[in-house]
């Protein structure tokens, strides 16, 4: 029999026993798309797939991706990569599938440009990101796909993007470089346990898709590369990004939404995203959103971020042509070391399409709320700049601390909003105190 005593410790102790195990246990947002068990399990090699690393292998993937799609097992089927290095062109996903990188496993992109499918621009941009006219297909491609994993024990994908990389220096491209793995109106897709290297653009976008979960993926890129961005969420909703390690030569994240007209009017935006946990360098962004935010972007947490060696910590932009909002940001627990400048909110970053882009087309930054930051070395604590006819309001900024040798100031104009225990002190735009519901 237990003593009364014991009974009377365990009803009085063992709430705040599991109070204190419930706070230290990690938030995630990862539960939005879990990992499924497929049923059914292939290989590459059942279709003829070689990875000696000069085989190349598209035709085989396209035949294990078209197999599953019509036979389709209950429980879906995952398609196993096994160690080796795997030569590919582009090849599109299905839905109810897992791709699956064995440890030891590289699927390598081919060099051969001139093989590189086209597709159509996107319309909420209108036409190529870098060019006009269409844009090649990424590596990895699932357009209205659902339930798709792509998963391994840190099998590689590798883009081998120098080819691409020098053809933007020449100025030899004929259209826009293809992304390495890109989604599409799709929905329930999970990205885990898997490195990413030498996209020819951006690693991993996620375009007018829901319910996206990325998590423990690592992504390289020189920091000489040009724009290739780690992970791009575009007019979509639902996404969470966790646990990443993220070097390349762009922006490490960068939420988008459409860009000039085109964004506005497909005007589907951003929304509900979260980025938690994640670590990297870049010589432009750490965080950023826009600038190409059409669409809309609301409703967005960052928390628990590790920077350096980075151009902009944290970085908000948009310009006039862009329409739209960025309202309901939360920028929380961010550190920095060697950036050269910590925090920019900014109105006049970023190029048009073309010529028609509606130049009374203003957009509004409303309600940013950075605060608990840290930062070292770093150059410039910051610029917050907005519109003179939209000026940005509600920025508030709280325990913000940036410390650099130079000491050079903040600079502000066409913005109101409030700041409280930040160092160096901000600019008088932002010297009102915090009042409830305000910030």
């Amino acid at each position: 029999m237990v003593p009364t005593s014991i009974i009377l410790w365990l009803f009085l102790v063992s709430p705040f026993l599991w109070y204190c195990c419930m706070a230290n246990e990690e938030v995630t947002c990862s539960w939005k798309v879990p990992m499924r068990q497929r049923r059914e399990v292939i290989s590459i090699k059942d279709f003829g797939g070689v990875g000696d690393g000069k085989t190349v292998n598209t035709w085989a993937f396209r035949k294990a991706v078209y197999r599953i799609s019509h036979m389709r097992r209950i429980g879906g089927t995952m398609l196993h990569v096994p160690p080796g290095v795997w030569l590919t062109g582009s090849f599109n996903l299905t839905s109810h599938m897992t791709l699956y990188l064995a440890k030891g496993a590289t699927l390598k992109a081919t060099q051969d440009t001139r093989n590189w499918p086209l597709m159509d621009p996107l319309p909420s941009y209108g036409r190529g990101r870098e060019l006009p006219g269409g844009r090649y297909t990424s590596l990895i491609h699932g357009n209205g796909v659902r339930d798709v994993i792509i998963t391994g024990e840190k099998g590689v994908i590798d883009g081998q993007g120098e080819v691409w990389w020098d053809m933007w220096r020449r100025r030899t491209l004929r259209y826009t470089r293809p992304n390495l793995i890109e989604f599409m109106h799709s929905s329930d897709i999970l990205i885990t346990n898997i490195v990413l290297l030498n996209s020819p653009f951006w690693n991993i976008h996620p375009v007018y898709s829901s319910n996206v979960v990325i998590k423990y993926v690592s992504i390289f890129a020189p920091h000489d590369s040009p724009n290739t961005d780690g992970i791009d969420p575009d007019s979509s909703s639902s996404v969470c990004i966790e646990d990443t390690y993220i070097s390349t030569g762009d922006d490490m994240v960068a939420i988008k939404s459409g860009w000039d007209e085109y964004g506005i009017a497909y005007g589907r935006p951003s929304y509900d995203i979260t980025i938690r946990r994640v670590r990297g360098s870049s010589p432009f962004s750490g965080i950023a959103i826009g600038s190409e935010a059409s669409g809309g972007v609301n409703n967005i947490l960052v928390e628990d971020v590790s920077l350096y060696n980075t151009g902009i910590g944290i970085h908000v932009k948009t310009n006039v042509g862009r329409g739209g909002y960025i309202r309901d940001v939360t920028f929380k627990n961010v550190f920095m070391n060697n950036v050269r400048k910590g925090i920019r909110i900014v109105g006049d970053v970023g190029d048009h399409p073309d010529e028609y882009f509606n130049r009374y087309a203003v957009p509004r930054v409303d309600g940013v709320n950075i605060k608990d930051v840290w930062g070292v070395n770093v150059q410039q604590p910051g610029a917050i700049e907005g519109i003179a006819s939209s000026r940005f309001t509600r920025i508030c900024l709280n325990n913000v601390k940036l410390w650099g040798s130079r000491n050079m100031p903040w600079s502000c104009r066409d913005v109101t909003g409030a700041a409280f225990g930040v160092q160096p002190w901000p600019c008088a735009e932002l010297t009102t105190s915090f009042s409830e519901g305000y910030c």
